[in-house]
């Protein structure tokens, strides 16, 4: 939930998990070093890691990236240079941070214990690490790492950043990927992106998610509605289609709430999963600050519960 400036705690959370899902409790700094950098390579070939105008150095650990990425997709390693400036730079920098909250606050337990002398560092993964690389949950959660990382990259990009931050995300239903509004180039997927600020549940049940599961995205409303009030006049509503009415679930589920209107319970996750986007810097942010416009009765919404309970006076 902090604020990017740059990807390195998406590529030192992915690095974790990997060792920490093979078992491994005590690693020296140089191996989880290995799948850091081997994934910020991969993504500085494809997509910004940094805002558009920001100062990077030879010496920088992007820079060395940039420079060592073509190397480093030849060999399937990270070439010497840039294993040994993850090495460097990775205590002093993203593994001091990577606990930080927004606002000065921090997570209340640790993943990881870095020990040892600059030139032996050795790292212990922690029992609350371990177990959430080993949980039931844990194939959904690399998901949300990369939609989330897609996402920030997205952000950094010119034209693409811009538009994500000024006129949000939008849903292309046939592919279920959130594209940019101006350019409609893919962003990440919906579900993907969706299901970390759902805590990984379903919206309808509130059961556990695992995306290997036949999964669907909810109209929590349901878009019927729409086809239904056109057909003897007109929707007064707001877009039913669009991302502050969508929501992950189990494919059951879904097919068994068919197109009835949401229940209580429903309708308090929902308020509860948007609240929790709208008080993240996630650029999402955005595009439900936009829907609050679009109340009933051309009225812009302070809370997700009053544009909720509006919705629902229009389907009365």
């Amino acid at each position: 939930m902090g604020a990017n400036s740059r990807t390195y705690k998406f590529a030192l959370g992915d690095a974790l998990l990997e060792h920490a899902r093979q078992g491994h409790t005590e690693i020296l700094l140089r191996d989880l070093a290995v799948p850091y950098a081997m994934r910020l390579a991969e993504h500085a070939a494809r997509a910004p890691q940094a805002p558009r105008g920001t100062s990077i150095g030879e010496t920088d650990f992007l820079g060395v990236a940039a420079a060592e990425r073509e190397e480093t997709h030849q060999l399937g390693r990270p070439t010497d240079r840039l294993l040994d400036a993850a090495v460097k730079s990775m205590p002093a920098m993203v593994m001091r941070k990577f606990h930080n909250l927004g606002g000065g606050s921090e997570v209340p337990h640790r993943f990881y214990k870095v020990t040892g002398s600059p030139r032996r560092r050795s790292v212990t993964l922690t029992p609350q690490l371990l177990q959430v690389a080993q949980s039931d949950q844990a194939r959904g959660l690399r998901a949300e790492l990369d939609a989330r990382w897609s996402i920030v990259e997205s952000s950094f990009a010119a034209g693409i950043g811009r538009a994500l931050v000024q006129e949000g995300v939008t849903v292309d239903w046939p592919t279920l990927q959130l594209t940019d509004k101006r350019r409609r180039r893919p962003v990440t997927g919906v579900a993907q992106a969706l299901i970390g600020f759902q805590h990984g549940r379903c919206l309808i049940c509130d059961d556990t998610l695992d995306l290997a599961d036949p999964l669907a995205v909810d109209h929590v409303f349901p878009f019927a509605l729409m086809q239904r009030y056109a057909s003897v006049g007109r929707w007064t509503g707001p877009d039913l289609d669009a991302l502050w009415n969508l929501a992950p679930a189990h494919e059951a589920c879904n097919s068994t709430k068919s197109d009835r209107l949401p229940r209580n319970g429903e309708l308090q996750r929902l308020t509860q999963r948007n609240e929790a986007i709208m008080g993240s810097p996630h650029p999402l942010k955005k595009t439900l600050q936009l829907a609050l416009h679009t109340a009933p009765g051309s009225r812009v919404a302070a809370r997700w519960a009053d544009f909720l309970h509006e919705v629902q006076r229009c389907c009365i």
